[in-house]
């Protein structure tokens, strides 16, 4: 069952009453999955024409090569999305593995319905268009600041980016991070044993402290 007022704050459906979430809802053929932790959702060279919201729990988007190289391009967390653009874009296979962080419900909605000439109701039609570009320039702007992090030459420069876009975005000195130690070092592409000890470093140093995944800019 979905509850649509747990949908109120969800960017795809910004601008909607109840009555048109509902009918949203329909029109995109929703769905809801369970998944456990570490439990893979889609894989890359998978074809899809749904988009996932989170609705309890975190994914990782993940780049895995043949060679069995880990490198995660961003944690998404409750209310956001993935794979929105593969599902707009025919026949488009998934160049990415997205999997559970931790036990994770999944909303899928078939959102290439949007593609369709005839497709009704229009003015919901139109309000989650305009939606879906606000959910695909937020994916870009999240990629694009996984650059920032990994264009550094040095660990310690790329831990600095990593923690500086974080006490902005939150506006503290001291958060939470949704990455233990290897998921932090696959995110920056580092090796977790050096990034292990840069961290101990910095902490000697008085530069930062920490306590698992809580960390405080000092």
């Amino acid at each position: 069952m979905i509850e649509t007022a747990d949908l109120n704050d969800v960017l795809l459906f910004k601008g909607m009453n109840e009555k048109e979430i509902n009918a949203a809802l329909e029109f995109l053929k929703a769905h809801k999955e369970h998944f456990k932790k570490n439990e893979m959702i889609l894989h890359a060279g998978d074809h899809t024409n749904e988009l996932g919201l989170i609705l309890s729990g975190s994914v990782f988007l993940e780049q895995n090569d043949l060679w069995g190289n880990r490198s995660i391009l961003t944690s998404l967390e409750t209310h956001q999305f993935f794979a929105e653009v593969f599902a707009m874009v025919p026949n488009t296979k998934i160049l990415v593995d997205v999997t559970a962080a931790e036990d994770t419900d999944i909303l899928f909605l078939k959102i290439n319905c949007l593609l369709e000439e005839n497709s009704h109701p229009k003015a919901i039609v139109n309000k989650l268009t305009q939606n879906l570009l606000r959910i695909s320039m937020n994916m870009n702007l999240r990629l694009t600041t996984r650059n920032f992090h990994t264009s550094p030459k040095t660990i310690r420069d790329r831990i600095l980016s990593f923690l500086n876009t974080y006490a902005i975005e939150t506006g503290e000195k001291y958060f939470d991070i949704p990455y233990d130690r290897q998921a932090l070092a696959d995110y920056l592409n580092v090796d977790r044993s050096a990034l292990s000890k840069e961290l101990s470093s910095m902490k000697k140093e008085g530069l930062i402290d920490y306590q698992k995944n809580h960390f405080r800019i000092l």
